[in-house]
């Protein structure tokens, strides 16, 4: 299978989407990846590359960058020999199976919908982030491709949601719970109150409102909510993780206990961080449109990229992008 990757997205392109596509197609022979974008800027992260890795790596040149200050939509439009016009344009001509960018966010969404298109019955696409909880691992969705959403597109969601739950983490019927400012039926918006009662009738395992203490507990498979809404919530637990691991460190070298007690605690400390680890899943998925797009984190390495092209695999040997189309068609 043959993934483009934008070479030029992202805090620590090209060196991390280079790293990544190497160690992605050393863990997975099945794999191949287009490096997209300058080739006199990607080939130095190639020359000690071993040849049968190599055999499965080529690139694609492209003379523009999209950055991450760019006009989403007009640079998509604009810039048709950016790094990632390119990879989406090849997605699109059936060239490739997928394509993954750890760059500007809003141009990859614009891409997707502008360049890839969208599926039929689809009305606005949703970016969707798999999140460690407390009981199980959680899809969040949108977190920000539809900033901000009407009953339709959070009625959507939950179905990509659970058909991407099903297919991908294997959940036979995942629970959905559509995020609100409390659990009581009396909350929420009218967009979200209209949603619910929509859910209420849909051929889900629905379980009405969930709150923010619910989506770390992992109450549910899947939360659905806007997407200004999902990214502030992403954001938020990003930050509380980065002030964990300052206050912990802080604390550890504030006398020599801590340092004893740090050192019997180290494995522990080791098997939580890595529940916490957003690099082995490396990407989110941007659902409803007609391919397979995944977003990786600006500030990706090597590892996250690889991981994000192993979503994306899988994604696609489970034919996920077409489990979507038959439910919106049926």
């Amino acid at each position: 299978m043959l993934f483009t990757l934008d070479a030029m997205g992202g805090d620590k392109a090209p060196a991390a989407p280079c790293g990544g596509a190497v160690l992605a197609c050393r863990e997975d022979p099945e794999l191949s990846v287009a490096l997209v974008g300058r080739k006199e800027a990607i080939a130095p992260y190639l020359e000690n590359v071993e040849r049968d890795v190599m055999s499965r790596i080529n690139i694609v040149e492209a003379d523009e960058v999209i950055g991450m200050g760019d006009t989403p939509s007009t640079s998509i439009r604009s810039k048709k020999n950016s790094s990632l016009r390119i990879a989406l344009e090849m997605v699109r001509a059936a060239e490739a199976v997928g394509c993954i960018s750890a760059g500007n966010t809003g141009a990859i969404v614009a891409g997707g919908v502008l360049v890839v298109g969208r599926i039929k019955g689809i009305d606005r696409p949703g970016l969707a982030v798999p999140i460690a909880s407390l009981k199980k691992t959680t899809l969040l969705l949108d977190v920000g491709a539809t900033v901000r959403c009407k009953a339709v597109n959070l009625y959507q969601f939950a179905h990509m949601g659970a058909i991407y739950m099903r297919s991908l983490a294997g959940i036979e019927n995942p629970s959905v719970g559509l995020f609100s400012n409390g659990e009581e039926d009396i909350k929420g918006d009218d967009a979200i109150s209209e949603a619910r009662e929509m859910l209420g009738g849909a051929k889900l395992a629905f379980g009405g409102f969930v709150e923010g203490k619910d989506v770390a507990i992992g109450r549910t498979d899947v939360v659905v909510c806007d997407g200004f809404t999902g990214n502030a919530l992403i954001k938020f637990g990003e930050g509380i993780g980065e002030m964990v691991k300052v206050v912990v460190a802080e604390e550890i070298k504030s006398g020599f206990l801590p340092k004893i007690g740090a050192l019997l605690m180290k494995p522990a400390l080791k098997k939580m961080a890595a529940r916490f680890e957003y690099e082995k899943n490396g990407g989110s998925p941007l659902l409803g449109v007609n391919g397979i797009v995944i977003k990786a984190h600006g500030n990706s390495r090597d590892r996250a990229i690889a991981g994000a092209l192993h979503v994306a695999s899988g994604f696609a040997r489970l034919k996920g992008t077409d489990l979507i189309k038959e439910s919106f068609e049926a």
